[in-house]
Order: structure tokens, then sequence, then C-alpha cells
């Protein structure tokens, strides 16, 4: 049972982190646009999250650091302040775009007005974080996630056609839209591999106090964990091509997103759908909240979340809750979740080399890592999506001006 309980970091890290708002957005529309046919792009976004959250993982469990330590030891102040700053602004946009989605859901079950429901959603989470514990944050969240598994009976039920469901596991070039088909193959890769996973996945192992004993949970819980959120990626992207995309339907909002479920499931479908938004939406606001608090704190060298109780950790408490209030104050200016969604992811894959560089230097070092370091598949994967990322990185800017953020 303690083994089950234990894989509930990478359930909460793949739930809050394959299945944000990000995944969310960039999945259906993918599907309800092109149909299957990017399919591929999450396979590949799957395998790179899982290498590099694993690199993470063993460096926490043999160093004791996480990412943002190691980051600051192996590359230097200069460098390091570079990957802070560029993840704290994406980390700030992707926690806005989080809130506004939790307040979107609760409107979409209570009927209440929006804008009271982010304040409420704010303090919520404020409350949450503040009275439970890091084990039991990873326990409700990631389990209360799995309601999204919903989306695979719902797709599995709109009878797709598995034979082009095969068929777009396999790269290929569309017929048409050729630079629209290029922007969501970068934002799928984006919303996969967004820098605040690893930083929240380290960190939490340093939280649950991994040795290098727990280094094959930290295999299991990275291979099953973000597994199981490709299955849901999988799972949205079916919905969004069987059901979208037949009927000509632009999913642009939460709630039209959740209809996928509806249709199929009806009512029963629709409630799971919204409570698995709720709790993966809200799940993604505090990997995200507490990434953007682990960085900071890890990067100045302060006492972090280790101490379970805030007042064990002022600096490291005040950095979160500030964060949450700027949050709010930017969704409270009216801009839309899901407009603002499509620029986090953006701007996130702009800022990947910065945090995936360092990671592979710091998992090939042997004073950090000693016999644990990277083998050769490790490191012939890192390389490869390296090389990966560095393409995406200077190709996105470009692909969201010229598709007018998608749209065209």
């Amino acid at each position: 049972m303690s083994k089950v309980l234990g894989l509930a970091l990478g359930i909460l890290a793949a739930i809050g982190g394959f299945v944000d708002i990000g995944d969310l957005v960039f999945n259906v529309a993918a599907g309800a646009t092109f149909g299957y046919s990017l399919m591929w792009v999450v396979v590949i976004g799957v395998i790179g999250i899982i290498v590099y959250s694993e690199m993470c993982g063993r460096v926490a469990a043999v160093s004791d650091k996480a990412v943002f330590d190691a980051i600051r030891e192996r590359v230097g102040f200069k460098a390091g302040l570079g990957a802070l700053v560029a993840s704290e602004v994406v980390n700030l946009l992707t926690l806005a775009a989080e809130v506004g989605g939790v307040a979107i859901a609760l409107q979409l079950l209570s009927g209440l007005p929006y804008r009271w429901l982010l304040v409420l959603a704010v303090a919520a989470l404020a409350v949450v974080i503040w009275v439970t514990s890091f084990e039991w944050l990873e326990r409700i969240f990631g389990y209360g996630g799995l309601c999204m598994l919903v989306f695979a009976v719902a797709a599995v039920k709109l009878g797709p056609s598995w034979g082009d469901v095969g068929k777009g596991l396999l790269p290929q070039l569309p017929s048409h839209d050729k630079l629209l088909y290029a922007y969501f193959a970068v934002g799928l890769l984006g919303a996969a591999m967004t820098p605040y996973e690893v930083y929240f996945y380290s960190s939490g192992g340093v939280e649950d106090g991994w040795t290098s004993k727990d280094i094959g949970l930290n295999r299991a819980n990275a291979i099953l964990g973000y597994g199981l959120g490709g299955l849901l990626s999988f799972s949205l992207m079916i919905v969004g091509g069987a059901l979208f995309l037949r009927h000509g339907v632009s999913p642009e909002h939460l709630g039209t997103i959740a209809l996928g479920a509806d249709n199929p499931l009806r009512k029963i479908g629709l409630l799971l759908a919204l409570l698995g938004i709720l709790f993966a939406v809200g799940g993604a606001s505090i990997d995200t909240v507490f990434s953007g608090a682990y960085n900071l704190a890890q990067f100045c060298g302060w006492e972090w979340g280790r101490y379970r109780h805030p007042r064990g950790a002022p600096r490291f408490t005040l950095t979160w809750l500030v964060l949450l209030v700027l949050a709010l104050a930017i969704v409270m200016t009216g801009v839309d979740p899901v407009v603002l969604t499509e620029y986090a992811v953006i701007f996130s894959v702009v800022a990947l080399p910065l945090t995936y560089i360092p990671i592979l230097l710091v998992a090939n070092d042997e004073s950090y890592m000693g016999r644990y370091r990277n083998g050769r598949l490790a490191n012939a994967l890192g390389l490869v999506y390296l090389v990966v990322i560095m393409v995406v990185a200077l190709t996105a800017i470009p692909l969201m001006v010229l598709t007018n953020v998608g749209q065209n």
C-alpha cells in the first residue's frame, strides 16, 4: 500500500503537468482542427518528459538537491539567473491561466459569478497549501484528477476510426495549413514539457525524502505517472477529433471541452469531466506556484518547503503567497485564461533550453551523481531531445506570429 501511495507524486506531476489547462486547450483544439494526425507529438512529449523527470528525480534522490540548487552550483550565477527569470515569468503566466481555469470550473459547477470565484479560488488554494502537508496535497489532487479518465471512456464511446488513430502515431505532414499544423506541434510539445513540471517533480522528490534507495520509485513515478498523462492527452485529442471536428465545433472554452464527455456519457460524464478539470487544473496551480517558490528559494539559498509548516520557511511561504496574489491580479483584468494559456505555453517553449541543458549537465556530473550519473541510453535520449528543444524554441515565436496565435 505504501508503494502505491508513493506513486502519488508522479500522478500529481502528470495530472498537473500533462493534463493542465495547456494540455486541455492544445490537445482538444489539435484534435478538433487536424483530427488524430498530431498524436505522434504527444508520444515525443511523453518520452521527453519521462527522460528528463527521471534525471531530475535521480539527482534529487542521490544528491538531495533539487533542480535549481544544482543549476546555481553547476552553471554559475549569470546562467542560473537567466534560467530563474525566464522560469518565473513563464510560471506566473501559467499560474494566472490555471487560477482562471479553476474559477471557470467552479462557475460551471455552481453558476456563481466568475470574478467572485477567482477570489474564492485563490483563497482556497492558499488555505489548502497552508494547512495541508505535501504528502496529502499529492494524494488529494493527484487521485482527484483521475476523474479525467472519463475522457478516456468518452474517447472509446465516441467510436473513432481506430485505424486513423493508429496512423496518427506516425509523423506526417498535412496537405493544408502547414504553418498552423507546425504551431500546434510546437504547442503540444511545450505543453508536455513545460519547465515547471521538472522543477516541481525534483523538489517533490526532496520533499518526500528520497534517497538512492528510491531510484526505482523515481523511475516508476516518471514512467507510470507521465504515461498516464500521455493516455489522457491521447483521449482528449481523440475526443476533439471524433466529436468536435466531426461537428465543426471549435472548443474555445473549458465548458465546451467538458461537453466532450457529456455527449457520449450524459450528465454523469459531464459531472466527472468538470470535477476532473477542477482537480487537474487545481493540482497544476499548486505545481506551478510551488515551482515558482521552489526556484527562487533554491537559487537564493533560502529554507524552503521541506519544513512542512509554512512558519518553518517564511521567505518560501511569502513567495508562493505573493505569486498567488500576482496571478489573481492578472486574471482580474479580464484576460481570457484560455488565450493566456496559449501565450504561456509558447513562451515556455522558448525557455526550454534554459531548463533542460543544465539538467543534462548535472545528471552527468560525477561529483554530484557518482555511479548514478547518466548511462549511455539516458545521454543519447537527452541529447536527441536537446536538439528537438532547440528547434522548437527557435520556431515558437515566429509560428505564433504567423498563425496569429493559432487562429489562422
